[in-house]
């Protein structure tokens, strides 16, 4: 057997020194003066285990939940693959047989091609009506939705003002600002069946 062969593996010594009951400097000299060639990364974990990590007790704040939901949200995008544009191809007049076929008004499906609205506010009973007017799957519904928004002047219509980035609203607001309410706006907004 060489001398070389004996020689310990790189894993095998950060290992060895992850394990050592200190990390102080006399059991880093130690390891530095057997493994020279391993000075980088021996100094490397020394630093990485001698860090302290500052546990923050406070609850989420409502900000901290809804960037973690948007988080998710995009995550479940990239989980479900490229689910391509559901709105992709479908003239004016589809787009208005589907508003007649949801009894919502058509801004309210202009805001979903634009991807203006926050999914999460989004009843699923509805999403399952909009995912079969769409004939698409709730998931690759969602999952296109997801995607990058549709500039509004990436559509083609005539507007007396210049069209703006509002971020996302929930769909209750959507509705509201359609006008939609009263009993109309509870059972759009309700889960039951």
């Amino acid at each position: 057997m060489s001398a070389a062969s004996s020689q310990p593996s790189r894993d095998d010594v950060l290992d060895a020194f992850s394990v050592e009951p200190d990390h102080d400097r006399r059991t880093l000299e130690t390891y530095l003066t057997r493994y020279p060639q391993f000075a980088r990364d021996l100094v490397d974990l020394a630093r990485e285990l001698s860090r302290t990590f500052v546990e923050d007790e406070r609850p989420l704040s409502d900000v901290d939940k809804r960037l973690i939901g948007n988080a998710l949200e995009a995550h479940r995008f990239v989980a479900l693959g490229e689910a391509g544009d559901p709105f992709a191809g479908l003239e004016t007049g589809r787009l208005r047989e589907i508003a007649r076929q949801l009894d919502v008004p058509r801004q309210v499906i202009a805001a979903f091609r634009e991807r203006r609205i926050r999914l999460s506010s989004v009843p699923r009973r509805f999403l399952g009506r909009l995912a079969a007017a769409l004939d698409v799957t709730v998931d690759k519904l969602v999952g296109g939705l997801l995607g990058s928004p549709v500039p509004a002047g990436a559509r083609s219509y005539k507007s007396d003002g210049r069209p703006g980035n509002d971020g996302l609203a929930t769909f209750e607001q959507v509705l509201i600002d359609a006008e939609v309410g009263g009993e109309r706006l509870e059972a759009l907004m309700s889960e039951d069946a």
